[in-house]
């Protein structure tokens, strides 16, 4: 099985802020095994209750902490154009959602860096008409 979207995330952000599996569930007041499950992928889309009570203990910026909200409602996005627009601070909320509501159809792995570069062609047409 891939590594789902939002475990994916989870994991990325709790080793950004250097915090064990263990550390990161008391900060959040959820137990570890759950939180290991959603990292897992075992378990998809916790409450907002929970995301919440994750975004407050990574101390998430705005960005991730609307990412983790989107991804929990969204548990079939993939987790490498997560990866990727981790590694690229320019990708503002916007375009990764956009980026992912994209319709990928092939047998070959979508270039995200393409289809980044499209969604800001358009999302910048869209201002200059507007």
């Amino acid at each position: 099985m891939d590594q789902p979207s939002f475990g994916f995330l989870l994991r990325y952000l709790r080793d950004q802020r250097g915090l064990s599996l263990r550390e990161f569930a008391q900060l959040a007041d959820v137990d570890h095994a759950y939180v290991y499950r959603l990292e897992a992928g075992d378990k998809e889309s916790p409450s907002e209750e929970v995301v919440t009570k994750f975004i407050r203990a990574l101390k998430a910026g705005k960005r991730e902490a609307n990412m983790l909200r989107y991804l929990a409602e969204h548990p079939d996005t993939d987790a490498a154009l997560v990866s990727h627009v981790m590694n690229d601070p320019t990708v503002t909320y916007e375009i990764f959602t956009s980026t992912a509501s994209m319709v990928f159809r092939g047998t070959g792995r979508p270039d995200y860096s393409k289809r980044i570069a499209l969604v800001r062609r358009i999302l910048e047409e869209e201002q200059n008409d507007g």
